[in-house]
C-alpha cells in the first residue's frame, strides 16, 4: 500500500484545520471534500499502524463506510439544491404575480365566483387548499426521507462509532 500523499499546500489554501477540520463538523455540514479530507486523516492514521493483516481489514471496512458516507452527503446536497432551487422558482413566480396584479390594478370585474381581498390585511388568504395540502405532503415526503437518512447515519455511527480493533469485532 503506498502512503498518501502531503497536502501541505492544500491546507495552506483550505481553511485553517485543514483536513483534520472536516472531523469537528457537524454531520449535516459535511460536504463530499470533507469525507475526502477524513478519508485522508485516516489513510494516515492507518499507514502508522503497520501493515498488520488485521489494520488492512479494517482499512478495507472504513473505505467501505466511507463511500457510504460520502454517497449520503452528496444525496443530501442535492436534496439541499433541489429545496433551493424550488424556493427560488417559488419567489419568481410570486413576483410575477404581485407584478401582475399590480399592472391589473384597479380594474375590477367580479364574477359571482371572485371576492375582494385587502393586501394589507395579514390574515388574507394566500394559498388555495389544494396548494396547501400539496405543499404539506411534499414537506412530509422530505422529512419522512430526512428522518430515514439521520436513523441509517446513527446506524452507522453506532456501529462504527468507537472503532474497535478488527480482532474485537469478531
Amino acid at each position: 500500500m503506498e502512503e498518501p500523499p502531503l497536502r501541505e499546500e492544500e491546507e495552506e489554501e483550505g481553511d485553517e484545520a485543514g483536513p483534520e477540520g472536516a472531523l469537528g463538523k457537524s454531520p449535516f455540514q459535511l460536504t463530499a471534500e470533507d469525507v475526502y479530507d477524513i478519508s485522508y486523516v485516516m489513510g494516515r492514521e492507518l499507514m502508522a499502524l503497520g501493515s498488520d493483516p488485521r489494520v488492512t481489514q479494517l482499512q478495507f471496512k472504513i473505505v467501505r463506510v466511507l463511500e457510504m458516507l460520502e454517497t449520503l452527503v452528496n444525496e443530501g446536497s442535492l436534496t439541499m439544491e433541489e429545496l433551493r432551487m424550488e424556493r427560488d422558482n417559488l419567489r419568481k413566480e410570486v413576483e410575477g404575480l404581485r407584478r401582475e396584479s399590480s399592472t391589473a390594478g384597479r380594474e375590477v370585474n367580479l364574477g359571482p365566483d371572485k371576492m375582494v381581498v385587502d393586501l394589507t390585511d395579514p390574515n388574507r388568504p394566500r394559498f388555495t387548499l389544494q396548494e396547501l395540502r400539496d405543499v404539506l405532503q411534499e414537506r412530509n415526503k422530505l422529512k419522512s426521507q430526512l428522518l430515514v437518512v439521520q436513523e441509517e447515519l446513527q446506524c452507522y455511527k453506532r456501529k462504527h462509532g468507537c472503532w474497535q480493533s478488527a480482532s474485537e469485532r469478531e
